[in-house]
């Protein structure tokens, strides 16, 4: 084992659990004062529960155990982490190497555990201001199980839409997603949109302006974003390695072109480049490198950030014109940037891309497995999402909603404003 590869992976690991907590500044700082703590809260639930049943038995679904039908692994297998952990002179310790790199296989445990976290964490965008707190706990259960695990399997543990799969074996090449483009990207903003067709729209939605109520949180949440980001997708790599590295650079470029490209729309079309702007084009750039960080130069990296910078901002405005309230926007930069970064792998892979080998079948097979985890998240999602509402029920009363979630559903204000004036008077 390499002591320098497993540094590295729990630095990679502290760093994408470090996105959750600054999903919840972005999304916070989005919304109106009066939910920014539910906001807040919904990541907290992710953190909490994700956690616990990636323990259980999520890890076993997704990287434990005999495959079952190249959809999802033996829950049992893993229960408990009892396939990753063992006892050694009387303490814990990794029971074997991990196959993925020279580091304990408890690494990879801890590594896919923060990523399954970041993913649930990111529907909640789309459910802003409206939802209850318990049925989201039990949502975020049931879907790390049902949907999440089954996915990371597909894609990332010799499922059917891996290098192994029948997607693979097919067209004779194999599908590539370095980091979820698939996984967490599109599989998270279909969720999000299923959800949110289910709960429906927020009081006012298309006739009351929602104005974020605090972009100096926007905009932390956005670098904290790309920040966590370089162990996202550099420590996909699996190793303290020159791909790590270049995986690295390869984000930061992306994510650079598409801020540039965001603005520059956004100039065009309202005649000014906002901070919310800036900080929504620097998420919609690292979405769309995540599936190719390894396997595209960087000219094509900036060229794939100006493009998904450009479409993401123009595709936000169209949740309006079909009254879908999704909130914070999770399917025009998560779900549009997903597809796109996954779909222009097929078009700029260094090995056998369409523009770089000429090869046509690598383009195919990624609108492939795009199309198909849009319909095992959308199925998945439906199931679980519209048995919670018949059972527990999503929305909020309208009294809570216009009064505000924080102080109705959590006993709390993010500002007390009629304090902060009572001791100015009180000075004075």
């Amino acid at each position: 084992m390499s002591s320098g590869d497993t540094a590295w992976m729990l630095i990679s690991s502290g760093l994408v659990f470090l996105m959750t907590p600054a999903v919840a500044f972005f999304y916070g700082g989005m919304v109106r004062a009066k939910a920014i703590l539910h906001m807040i809260m919904l990541s907290v639930g992710a953190m909490a529960v994700v956690g616990i049943v990636w323990a259980v038995c999520g890890w076993s679904i997704a990287y434990g155990g005999k495959s079952v039908g190249g959809i999802f692994g033996n829950p049992f297998s893993g229960f408990f982490l009892r396939d990753v952990i063992g006892v050694k002179d009387g303490v814990y310790t990794a029971s074997a190497q991990s196959s993925s790199g020279s580091y304990p296989v408890t690494v990879d445990a801890l590594f896919q555990m923060t990523f399954a976290i970041i993913t649930v964490a990111l529907i909640s965008g789309a459910l802003a201001e409206r939802v209850k707190f318990s049925t989201w706990l039990v949502f975020t259960a049931l879907w790390t199980l049902l949907d999440y695990a089954p996915m990371a399997h597909m894609v990332w543990d010799h499922g059917l839409l891996s290098a192994d799969g029948a997607i693979a074996h097919l067209f004779g090449v194999a599908p590539h997603d370095f980091a979820g483009g698939t996984v967490v990207h599109i599989n998270a903003a279909v969720a999000a949109l299923v959800i949110a067709l289910i709960v429906g729209r927020r009081k006012g939605f298309g006739s009351v302006p929602f104005k974020p109520h605090n972009v100096p949180f926007v905009m932390l949440g956005a670098f904290l974003l790309w920040f966590g980001w370089f162990g996202f997708n550099g420590g996909s790599a699996f190793a303290a390695n020159g791909t790590a590295a270049y995986a690295i650079i390869s984000t930061s470029l992306c994510a650079c072109a598409a801020t540039i490209g965001w603005l520059i729309v956004e100039k065009i079309r309202t005649g000014q480049a906002t901070p919310i702007g800036a900080a929504s084009g620097m998420v919609a750039g690292l979405v769309g490198i995540t599936p190719s960080a390894d396997v595209v130069s960087p000219w094509a990296a900036i060229i794939i950030g100006l493009i998904v910078g450009a479409v993401c901002c123009l595709a936000i405005s169209v949740k309006f014109k079909l009254g879908i309230d999704d909130s914070l926007d999770v399917v025009g930069v998560h779900g549009v940037g997903g597809v796109i970064g996954t779909v222009l792998v097929g078009l700029f892979a260094v090995g056998n891309g369409l523009f770089t080998h000429g090869d046509i079948r690598l383009t195919i097979v990624q609108i492939l497995i795009a199309l198909i985890a849009i319909i095992f998240s959308a199925v998945m999602t439906f199931i679980i999402a519209f048995v919670l509402e018949k059972t527990m029920g999503w929305r909020i009363s309208t009294y809570e909603e216009m009064t505000g979630v924080d102080v109705t559903r959590h006993g709390e204000r993010s500002y007390d404003f009629a304090g902060t004036s009572l001791s100015i008077l009180r000075r004075a």
